[in-house]
């Protein structure tokens, strides 16, 4: 059906990407391709060096090679789709499944160190401390640079919280970025559990660094996971739902009887309000008053005269 130049202008499309969508996918692939290469070099100069701190590192990579490649292929679905009626509200989510994908992986990784880890601690094996020292330095040297190309100018919010509401956090870029910082950390850790291991003779430190950094791998996975359940799941956006009841409400001459808000894109929110008005205030009243919220990008009132 074609439509009249006046239902045009009420309709409206579903694209719900953040701004900088196409740039961190671009980022995102570039670190694929960095981190594929490290992993490779650190896995096979581990075994032959029989550092478990440098295996660990390696291992970690490899696993974080898939789950960046995750991260590239959501962001390459997302745009591909993004017009595709089948989405309800368009593929601005797919990062944050991708982003909770990855952090299950990042989960699994610090497992799987910890346990080696521990192994080692009670069998130590020979470790082969220059050599190992070397191909750490040039992983943290790689995860350096990646953690750069991720950041970008804007920065990708990595750190733990919740809402900040003065930006928006795309969970995809932050899964990648989580993950190179996860194998920075375990470089560093590798780095002084060697030194220490050739000049100090403190063997047992392999092992144990690489217990430290499960740990605070685990805490990383948790917080990831935790932030992009809760776009999935639909929760309420407090900050937007606050400033519509405030908005509405403070005159007097509307009641919100029903209001849902949630995430739909890194940048964008939808709302439904159902309110109870006085007879002189109409629906495109209420529009208007709500266009002051910026991240509102999906709204549907439902309005009824008391």
């Amino acid at each position: 059906m074609t439509l009249t130049p006046q239902v045009a202008s009420f309709t409206h499309n579903h694209m719900f990407l953040g701004a900088s969508h196409d740039e961190n996918g671009r980022r995102t692939l570039w670190v694929v391709a960095l981190t594929f290469v490290m992993m490779i070099g650190e896995i096979a100069a581990g075994y032959m060096t029989g550092s478990m701190a440098l295996l660990a590192d390696g291992f970690h990579m490899a696993t974080h090679a898939v789950a960046l490649g995750i991260a590239a292929a959501a962001y390459g679905f997302a745009r591909r789709h993004a017009s595709n009626a089948r989405f309800s509200f368009g593929t601005g989510k797919v990062g944050d499944l991708a982003g909770f994908a990855s952090a299950m992986v990042l989960g699994l990784v610090s497992l799987g160190i910890a346990g080696e880890s521990i192994l080692r601690l009670f069998q130590p094996t020979t470790v082969a401390f220059t050599e190992a020292t070397i191909i750490a330095v040039v992983g943290l040297a790689v995860n350096i640079v990646s953690a750069f190309l991720l950041a970008g100018h804007h920065g990708p919010h990595g750190h733990d919280h919740g809402h900040d509401h003065g930006h928006h956090h795309d969970n995809n870029l932050r899964s990648a970025y989580i993950h190179v910082l996860a194998d920075a950390l375990t470089s560093i850790l590798a780095i002084a559990a060697l030194l220490a291991g050739r000049y100090l003779g403190w063997v047992w430190l392999d092992p144990v660094m690489g217990i430290v950094g499960a740990v605070v791998i685990a805490k990383w996975a948790y917080g990831l996971m935790r932030d992009s359940a809760a776009v999935l799941l639909d929760t309420t956006d407090e900050h937007v739902a606050g400033e519509i009841r405030e908005l509405l409400e403070s005159s007097g001459d509307v009641t919100i009887s029903d209001l849902h808000v949630w995430q739909v894109g890194p940048e964008a929110r939808a709302a439904i309000v159902s309110v109870v008005t006085a007879a002189s205030v109409s629906a495109d009243a209420i529009r208007e008053r709500l266009s002051s919220v910026h991240e509102l990008s999906h709204l549907t009132v439902e309005h009824r005269i008391a």
